[in-house]
């Protein structure tokens, strides 16, 4: 009678060390793709905020501020 109430015991522990395992496994904040998509972490409102300024429209600034240099510079060597 002894080995089935420590059986039965080990059970119940084994149980709720399951039970305990899959609830931390779920509150741990990962990332996880479902259907194809990037779901972010349980914490992504306490991330940082990157933030990049808009930038120039030209991505060509300085090409552009050369050539324009070169023709006035051409244009008053005429």
């Amino acid at each position: 009678m002894k080995k089935a109430f420590s059986s039965n015991l080990d059970r119940t522990r084994l149980g709720w060390v399951a039970l305990i395992a899959l609830c931390t496994f779920a509150n741990t904040g990962c990332q996880v793709h479902v259907a194809g998509q990037t779901l972010p972490s349980g914490y992504y409102l306490m991330d940082d905020i990157q933030y990049f300024p808009a930038g120039s429209e030209n991505k060509l600034a300085n090409e552009t501020a050369a050539l324009k240099a070169d023709r006035e510079a051409a244009r008053t060597r005429r």
